[in-house]
């Protein structure tokens, strides 16, 4: 019987290296199309909307809203068993991408569709960094004004 990958560590190939490299510096990157200009994400080496190759990685502001959300209370796989609950979501960037990821440093209670959300990164093992998301410090600073 084989072992399961360490699914705390994503796998990093030559393609995606630059994506994680970017994260573990506290950077978030997409990909743009030169030939349609659309943005995407999760990286490919061709657009998903004209299946051009002609796309870049682009740096992205790291700001998105939360367009959907599941607070997981139980998941019996490594390393995500220690972690429930966590907020497992759906964010628009502002790039116009949508994005899989989590929700951190927010309460259950608290999570809203549309509320502005800011880029963090949850340091995962052999030095990589993963994309996750928390309330804009302006959303703390409001909390409850707007319920």
């Amino acid at each position: 019987m084989m072992p399961f990958p360490d699914a705390s560590v994503p796998e990093t190939d030559a393609f995606t290296r630059a994506y994680w490299d970017a994260a573990a510096a506290g950077r978030l990157l997409i990909r743009r199309c030169a030939a349609c200009e659309r943005a995407h994400h999760y990286p490919r080496e061709f657009c998903p909307h004209c299946w051009s190759e002609d796309v870049a990685w682009e740096r992205a502001s790291g700001r998105a809203t939360l367009y959907t959300w599941s607070v997981v209370h139980r998941n019996d796989l490594p390393p995500f068993d220690a972690r429930v609950p966590y907020a497992a979501a759906v964010v628009d960037l502002v790039e116009g991408v949508r994005m899989m990821t989590e929700v951190v440093e927010c309460e259950e209670a608290e999570l809203r569709v549309g509320m502005p959300l800011e880029v963090a990164f949850r340091r995962e093992g052999d030095g990589v960094a993963v994309p996750v998301f928390r309330p804009t410090p302006s959303r703390i600073r409001r909390s409850g004004a707007d319920r």
